[in-house]
């Protein structure tokens, strides 16, 4: 089948789903002036495969490029320079639609045939199918992995036994021709506009924890499934003020399962404990290489407007001014280094989907862990080169009414020559990618999205090589001998 059109994406969402906004049923996601924001920025994704200039880096063979398994490392680099990309075409802010969607498929891609080998189920060929499904149909996809957790220093059985068994997504009736769930999942991205919604078990489990060790996907408009979405960032916007997000969204949901049916075709996990924790392990990575990937236009976008302001305001030439300004680019570009390098070290995996190529975990870690604990750091040097004026600008009317106007061109201009309208444009970007809600959701996602910073330094530790560390150690002290 052809690739879909913008406009039939958009269609496509009109499926009866069952959507709350501040307590209120949407009817349509396009239409809302929230949600429907967010719908427009997704759609990003078709427009790229549509236009001439991005066909190439969207597509392969008729298909969209995000559904193909990457075979070589070029591959790899393929797929981060779509996602930085199409990042970048949204003002900083990444589509997400296929993006975090073939990540899982890729992760579930391998997994599933260790499932196979030990208990002999059928779940590769499942996930070959539903490949299948949404490579030929251009599916928009979410991902559903965070549980609520309930009491965190129990474990998914253990809050059952304290009453609370829903606090984990578990499987509370096995039918023959398929399960039923009940629970939530929570900060569920662009599950409001996709198509599709893939459910992962978000930790690794115990025997005890049997009936939580379930993956499965499921069409967004499903019976018993209910999205709560987030209002953050909800707020009218102007674009003079708000240039990025007042372009740009995404949405967020609480995820309701209440007594969900999942026919057997779409369940790839159903009880085997043990491969949970690889499950969610191996999408992560996946996801982790997808979330460098679109961090990149975010930090050049805090370098560029750190430049742009610094020439604006006349400090160009300050050491302390320098100094932040070397610092924003050494932190950009090392990202980027270590995005790359991770798919220059990535290893060859065999799967449902034939063999798939995976990024490095040890560089993607160390590259989310450079990019996460950095993040404020780069903000803070922002702000100082930008100035007070990131809070207490004037607004867009009054520079639209002559006798106000007047006043903001003669008092707020900088360094001689820069006309004032151009400063505060630099200035309102500066503040949506910093102080603006839009800025302290970036912040939060540096320390929360696809894993928290305590993970990747586990994950860092779990892979780096230990025992030939220690050997050269143990080398080099033999110099010291008499």
């Amino acid at each position: 089948m052809p690739l879909r059109t913008s406009e039939q994406y958009f269609q496509s969402l009109r499926d009866g789903r069952r959507i709350f906004y501040r307590g209120e049923l949407v009817t349509d996601a396009l239409e809302h002036p929230v949600i429907g924001l967010a719908t427009r920025h997704a759609a990003i994704d078709y427009e790229m495969a549509e236009d001439p200039q991005y066909r190439d880096i969207a597509v392969v063979d008729g298909t969209s490029r995000y559904y193909v398994p990457p075979r070589t490392r070029e591959d790899l680099l393929s797929r981060s320079r779509l996602i930085e990309t199409a990042t970048r075409l949204g003002g900083t802010l990444v589509v997400l639609i296929k993006e975090i969607g073939t990540d899982a498929l890729f992760g579930l891609s391998i997994v599933s045939e260790h499932v196979d080998k030990q208990f002999g189920t059928d779940y590769a060929r499942r996930v070959r199918d539903f490949h299948r499904h949404c490579t030929e149909n251009d599916l928009a996809l979410a991902v559903a992995q965070t549980d609520v957790k309930g009491d965190r220093a129990l474990g998914p059985s253990e809050q059952a036994a304290r009453g609370n068994p829903d606090a984990y997504l578990h499987i509370v009736e096995r039918r023959p021709d398929g399960i039923v769930v009940r629970g939530a999942k929570a900060h569920t991205s662009v599950s409001t506009n996709a198509n599709e919604l893939i459910v992962l078990p978000t930790r690794a489990m115990a025997e005890a924890d049997t009936d939580y060790a379930v993956a499965f996907a499921i069409p967004m408009n499903t019976p018993g499934l209910t999205l709560i979405a987030s209002p953050h960032g909800g707020s009218e916007k102007n674009t003079f003020e708000h240039p990025i997000s007042g372009r740009h969204k995404m949405m967020e949901t609480l995820t309701v399962f209440e007594d969900v049916f999942v026919p057997n075709e779409r369940v790839f996990l159903a009880g085997e404990w043990q491969f949970a924790g690889p499950l969610a392990l191996t999408f992560v990575e996946f996801h982790r290489f997808t979330a460098v990937s679109y961090k990149l236009p975010l930090v050049d976008a805090l370098v560029a407007v750190a430049l742009l302001l610094a020439e604006y305001n006349g400090v160009e030439r300050a050491g302390h001014v320098r100094d932040k300004l070397a610092w924003l680019i050494a932190y950009a570009e090392g990202l980027r280094a270590l995005t790359h390098m991770a798919a220059h070290r990535a290893v060859t995996h065999g799967s449902a989907l034939g063999d798939i190529m995976t990024p490095d975990p040890l560089t993607v870690n160390v590259a989310k862990l450079h990019f996460a604990t950095n993040y404020h750091a780069a903000v803070a040097r922002v702000q100082d080169i930008a100035g007070g004026l990131l809070v207490t600008a004037p607004g867009k009317e009054d520079l639209d009414v002559a006798e106000v106007s007047d006043y903001v061109r003669r008092y707020l201009g900088g360094k001689t020559g820069v006309d004032t309208r151009d400063r505060l444009r630099a200035l309102n970007l500066a503040s949506d990618l910093t102080s603006s809600d839009f800025g302290g959701y970036q912040e939060v996602l540096a320390v929360h999205a696809e894993g928290s910073i305590e993970a990747e330094k586990l994950t860092i530790l779990r892979n780096y090589g230990h025992a030939a560390a220690k050997d050269y150690a143990k080398a080099l002290a033999e110099y010291g001998r008499g």
